[in-house]
């Protein structure tokens, strides 16, 4: 009978497994040492096969990303949507585009297949179309993830999926915590959990991935 991990080093050891599963060819590792020198944090190998997964599963072709860094994320994304899919990618700071254009470029990616938007995430999606997406990634300031959560639902048709990034930070399981990123997590959280349009799952992947279903 297989046992359970009892020790920080066994479970640090599991992590350390789910996130070398899928190794990340050329065009990634050069991506992630590019968000690396321009101090944009992006998502852990173990998170970017998540998205990847999700996306495939609804084989998205209308997908929002609100934080393009310097396009770890949209290229795990892009790997699960649809052949024709068009990634929409949100990003208040041209270098971090710019960054991710030359990675989607060197990841064969066809012009046709980007938009990037460059501008305030909450300014930017309130002029995006209603129920005309798949999949919304929000990987962006914590303290807006309640107004984020707002406009994903909005934007997504039924059948859609909101993910939100970075959901397990070591403050949401300490009650003296109470810096506004860590309060904003625990709301957005209980929003998600209490919101009877969502179907929710909670996966610790990477920082932790916060997922929802939209059924009404």
């Amino acid at each position: 009978m297989t046992g359970r991990p009892d020790s920080a080093t066994d479970l640090g050891a599991l992590r350390d497994h789910v996130e070398g599963y899928l190794a990340e060819d050329d065009v990634l590792l050069a991506a992630r040492a590019a968000s690396v020198r321009l101090g944009c944090p992006p998502v852990g190998p173990g998170a970017g096969a998540g998205l990847r997964f999700l996306a495939a599963t609804i084989a998205a072709r209308a997908v929002v990303e609100i934080g393009t860094g310097a396009g770890v994320s949209g290229l795990w994304l892009l790997r699960g949507m649809a052949g024709d899919g068009v990634l929409t990618s949100i990003d208040v700071d041209p270098e971090h585009q710019r960054a991710a254009r030359g990675a989607f470029t060197a990841a064969g990616h066809r012009s046709s297949r980007l938009r990037l938007i460059n501008g305030m995430g909450l300014e930017v999606l309130p002029r995006l179309t209603d129920t005309a997406y798949d999949l919304v990634f929000i990987d962006a300031e914590p303290a807006d993830y309640p107004r984020y959560l707002d406009e994903a639902v909005r934007l997504l048709r039924i059948g859609g999926i909101v993910v939100l990034d970075d959901v397990l930070t070591a403050g949401v399981v300490d009650p003296e915590a109470l810096d506004a990123n860590t309060v904003a997590l625990r709301e957005v959280a209980r929003q998600v959990r209490e919101d009877d349009r969502l179907v929710p799952v909670l996966l610790p992947l990477g920082a932790g991935l916060l997922a929802a279903v939209k059924t009404a």
